[in-house]
């Protein structure tokens, strides 16, 4: 297994600028990124946490939820003792989080995984106290269309989307909350099994995945059992943030989002300007008139705005006054969960949080929330970029190393390379001969279009017009001559393929695309325990945009 750094990966603005330590994007932030100093920045962070009047939910309420989801979801040794180490009163923590997806979903929340765990065991070993990492799973969530599928890349070449089935149900709520069906997760296994080729490892993984299927009745369930799979003999612990045990030591936290909330959109706003005035754009904007909290309310998950003291959603299907708002909040916090702007601040007063481990997007919006921190009496954690990987396998590798093409050449000039080749195969030399022919022809027809013109001038219409049929016909022989011509280059076009699929499936990168499993079902499960050990985090070396991982 070989690591090679690749740095020209697209991505948001902010994200790059943040990595590569631009004075105007650490501004937006209370800690500098790890690179810059690494033992300095993770000191203080943690001094600022062991501050006994910053506002912090109670240890032993959250390490009695925490233990209490994993017990039931992560029920791992190594897991179990990571989630007890959070009564420690010295115990820190590095949370990253993701949406529940089908199978995991992308490759990325796997990255995002394995950066939680490098990151903890880096800040521990520099700060000589516990550091426990944890996997925010974001079962609130309700967008059942992000969550419900994945892909994978068929020996055929195919790129096949697997789905599980809603419940036939027109209400919208939490992904934690929908129960599916055991024929959904028939079907959707049935997919995955017809997408995989039969392998060694093939019946053991099929197998855990019936298992886990028989054991969870929700997506978020499903996911956790998953990442347990995977990651829990690592230490990897679990939070839904959906979960009732969780929720409920939310309340004062709720309270303050709801009683503050015109301070909380002029937080938000100020520092939307600040973003927008440093020249970036925004990644999410926030209603001004928006509690930035959801509701669940008859089986909906509703987004929640400001009616004069009123809250309401935004059909009008929902009405409630600001004080009842905030006593249901202390006294019943299940009915409310967080968005995307509040999710940080919650995470912060429930967890000791030393580092968020956050994607390029999450660092985008992210940046906006400074002031929202500082009014709750907060800072915001160390930031850690999700590590990048690409992989590519032994049989693509020697494909692109027999067409001369590097990891940049097939990300950056994919097609314009494919075609050279193609056309290196053309021994008769026939594109460029039909080029030829075309620019020929023109050269002759045309006097004779101008001769008949000034005869007649209305033939000058009826000869272009002859001329661009008789073009026509001359590029319909080319393609199929060209079409020809591939048919017999059509294994090398297959190699072609394969490298465009590996690469940029679907045309993007391909931790955004593909499933962990079709690569677990080649090489098993343990290989990922060894991506895990190899992907360590060295902050000395500087920030490593994108890796390519030769297997």
């Amino acid at each position: 297994m070989r690591f090679e750094t690749y740095a020209y990966m697209k991505r948001h603005p902010i994200a790059s600028d943040y990595a590569a330590g631009a004075e105007a994007v650490l501004r937006r932030f209370d800690a500098e990124n790890p690179y810059s100093d690494e033992h300095r920045v993770w000191a203080e962070r943690s001094a600022w946490l062991d501050r006994s009047e910053r506002p912090q939910a109670e240890r032993g309420q959250i390490a009695d939820a925490v233990l209490s989801y994993n017990r039931v979801h992560n029920n791992v040794p190594e897991a179990i003792a990571a989630a007890e180490r959070l009564r420690d009163p010295r115990a820190l923590a590095v949370i990253g989080g993701q949406q529940a997806g089908l199978f995991t979903g992308p490759m990325l929340v796997i990255y995002k995984a394995i950066t939680i765990l490098n990151t903890a065991k880096r800040a521990e070993a520099a700060l000589g106290r516990p550091v426990v990492p944890v996997f925010w799973i974001a079962g609130e969530d309700h967008d059942w269309d992000e969550v419900n599928h994945t892909f994978v890349v068929t020996p055929q070449l195919d790129v096949v989307k697997l789905t599980v089935a809603h419940p036939h149900t027109d209400k919208r709520t939490s992904v934690s909350r929908t129960e599916l069906t055991g024929e959904a997760w028939t079907e959707a296994l049935s997919a995955l099994s017809d997408a995989l080729p039969d392998t060694e490892f093939k019946a053991g993984i099929m197998d855990e995945l019936k298992r886990i299927a028989s054991e969870a009745s929700t997506l978020s369930a499903a996911f956790a059992k998953t990442i347990s799979l995977l990651f829990g003999k690592h230490g990897l612990v679990l939070v839904d943030s959906d979960d009732p045990l969780l929720r409920a030591v939310e309340g004062t936290m709720f309270t303050e989002l709801v009683r503050r909330r015109g301070e909380l959109a002029s937080a938000l706003k100020s520092g939307e300007q600040a973003v927008t005035s440093a020249g970036y754009p925004l990644q999410a904007e926030a209603a001004e008139n928006g509690f930035q909290l959801f509701m669940f309310h008859d089986g909906e998950r509703k987004l929640l705005y400001a009616d004069g003291e009123d809250a309401v959603d935004r059909k009008g299907t929902l009405r409630i006054p600001r004080g009842e708002l905030e006593r249901l909040a202390l006294e019943e916090p299940a009915l409310l969960s967080n968005n995307a702007l509040t999710r940080p601040l919650m995470q912060d007063y429930l967890f000791p949080t030393l580092a968020a481990v956050l994607g390029p997007s999450e660092i985008a919006y992210w940046s906006t929330l400074k002031e929202a921190f500082h009014l709750f009496g907060m800072r915001t954690p160390v930031v850690v970029p999700r590590q990048e990987f690409t992989l590519l396998e032994g049989t693509v590798q020697k494909q692109m190393d027999k067409f001369g093409l590097t990891f940049a050449d097939a990300w950056e000039q994919f097609e314009e390379r494919r075609n050279q080749w193609l056309r290196e195969q053309d021994s008769l030399g026939l594109t460029d001969r039909f080029t030829a022919v075309k620019e020929s022809f023109t050269e002759q027809y045309q006097p004779l279009v101008d001769a008949a013109a000034s005869i007649n001038p209305g033939l000058r219409k009826l000869g272009e017009t002859n001329l661009g049929k008789i073009m026509e016909q001359i590029d319909f022989l080319e393609k199929r001559a060209t079409d020809a011509m591939k048919q017999q280059h059509e294994a090398g076009l297959r190699h072609w393929e394969r490298i465009r699929l590996t690469i940029a499936p679907n045309g993007k990168p391909q931790e955004r695309v593909v499933n962990v499993f079709q690569y677990l079902n080649r090489y098993g499960v343990a290989w990922l325990d060894t991506v895990v050990e190899a992907a360590e985090l060295d902050f000395s070396t500087g920030y490593k945009p994108h890796e390519v991982i030769y297997l």
